[in-house]
């Protein structure tokens, strides 16, 4: 990827989903990006309108014409550099959404002097140009893909600044003590210590603390991107599938008197309150002879290793008190960091107070029947009342990127040495190294160190038209 001559082009895109629908949107950004646009645009009687001399972020109604040919009528914003989502002359075209109108204009575009824009080149920009930097731009493609409330307000308050403004502070803490070491080594003969060695130590032991609690806190990032894993696991007919179908209101599952039907994992996604769970159902843990069974028994026990929340469904008229102990006994080994929901199902309103009295020694147990829709709603509130107390404050930093976390646990790596050294008194040669290792991986966070594979490779992941 040859980044002066990305600078250079002016690029288009649509920018709006490809489809039909009422209204498209072209983006042209680059040194081109008005004169290309003027050069095509008119009045309804093919008189041209000029846009240079026009301010900046101004609407303008015309038509898009091809020589004698009318393209289409349109609303053209002007956005002029450096006050553009790119930090260049920028202009956005709102025409209707025909695809083959949206196709006609870009390809006139096209033979004018733009190219088509590469995945994520508009953002590439914003960044090269200073408007964003690389952590920024990452939480620009999360937000675009955001399927949740949580989701959407950590990408928020990551796009605007709050996780790369503590990872800036950070490092400029550190390059200040770090000027003071490299000072030392210049004059080395001389013997002087310009960096006091217990301040270096408070401030690097502080960064370290910090580095770790934004390292710890990706589990829940990554959950809050990608959904809770809630694992409904149980018996063979315990209404398992039922249950799926019933929260995800649709049916999902096949739902059976046959015992053993779900063979496999089979999830999808449930939006509560603006929290993502992806809910998984899965075979129905019994011995088996049954070579397919039994596999997906195995995958039951290895789903509710890597789920957040486990779910333990029951006929409640199938298991006594003394079973549903051992159960719990036999399941808890496979937790992990899951949490563990017990809910009996298939309950019936004349018996309602004897099975409350039968299982009233385990706590916060839930009462469902998910044939007939009953208790459901509390079953939903429990699992979003579970995640708000394992979570931390979205409004903290949180972090949700992979990239991220391992560029900061190579940074803890390095701080811990640091510590190291500066409790074995080590020269300040073996200290700057270390300090510079744990700059480079703080600095490929925000982009302050770079590369244009490393570039490439972020970019590529958005969509043409950002």
């Amino acid at each position: 990827m040859n980044l002066q001559t990305l600078s250079n082009d002016t690029i288009v895109a649509l920018a709006t989903p490809q489809g039909i629908g009422a209204i498209g949107v072209i983006r042209l950004s680059g040194p081109a990006a008005i004169s290309i646009c003027e050069s095509v645009f008119a009045t309804k009687n093919l008189k041209k309108k000029t846009l240079n001399d026009k301010d900046s972020h101004t609407i303008h109604f015309g038509v898009i014409h091809d020589e004698d040919i009318i393209l289409d009528e349109v609303l053209v914003s002007l956005f002029k550099a450096p006050h553009s989502y790119t930090s260049e002359n920028t202009v956005e075209i709102s025409c209707h959404g025909s695809g083959f109108i949206q196709q006609q204009v870009i390809q006139l575009f096209l033979k004018k002097g733009a190219r088509m824009a590469n995945q994520g080149e508009f953002t590439l920009r914003a960044f090269l140009n200073g408007k964003l930097d690389l952590s920024q731009a990452e939480a620009v493609a999360d937000l675009i893909s955001s399927n949740s409330a949580t989701s959407h307000q950590v990408a928020m308050q990551q796009m605007r600044g709050g996780f790369s403004n503590q990872i800036k502070t950070l490092r400029q803490n550190l390059i200040d003590f770090a000027s003071l070491i490299e000072l030392e080594l210049d004059f080395a003969e001389e013997d002087v210590e310009f960096a006091d060695r217990s301040d270096l130590k408070n401030l690097v032991s502080t960064i370290q603390r910090i580095v770790q609690r934004l390292i710890d806190s990706f589990e829940v990032g990554n959950v809050i991107k990608n959904g809770i894993p809630v694992a409904i696991v149980g018996k063979p007919n315990a209404g398992k599938s039922t249950l799926l179908n019933v929260l995800l209101e649709e049916d999902r599952a096949i739902v059976s008197d046959i015992p053993g039907t779900t063979r496999d994992v089979i999830e999808d996604e449930l939006n509560i309150d603006g929290v993502l769970f992806r809910i998984i159902d899965t075979a129905g843990i019994r011995e088996t002879n049954d070579i397919i069974e039994s596999i997906g028994v195995e995958k039951t026990y290895e789903q509710i290793k890597l789920s957040s929340i486990a779910i333990y469904l029951f006929d409640v008229h199938e298991i006594t008190p003394n079973e549903l102990t051992q159960i719990v006994k036999d399941i808890q080994p496979h937790l992990h960091n899951s949490q563990l929901i017990l809910v009996a199902n298939k309950i019936d309103k004349e018996d309602m107070a004897y099975t409350y009295r039968e299982f009233e020694g385990f706590k916060d147990m839930l009462f469902v029947s998910a044939k007939e829709n009953q208790g459901i709603d509390l079953l939903k509130k429990h699992l979003v009342h579970l995640f708000d107390n394992r979570t931390v404050n979205v409004t903290e930093t949180i972090v949700t990127n992979a990239r991220h976390v391992e560029a900061l646990r190579h940074t803890n790596v390095a701080l811990i040495k640091v510590l190291d050294g500066l409790n074995m008194n080590v020269t300040g040669d073996f200290l700057a190294m270390d300090i510079r290792t744990a700059l480079h991986h703080l600095g490929e966070i925000t982009g302050e160190i770079s590369s244009d594979d490393l570039l490439a490779n972020i970019f590529s992941r958005f969509c043409i038209g950002k």
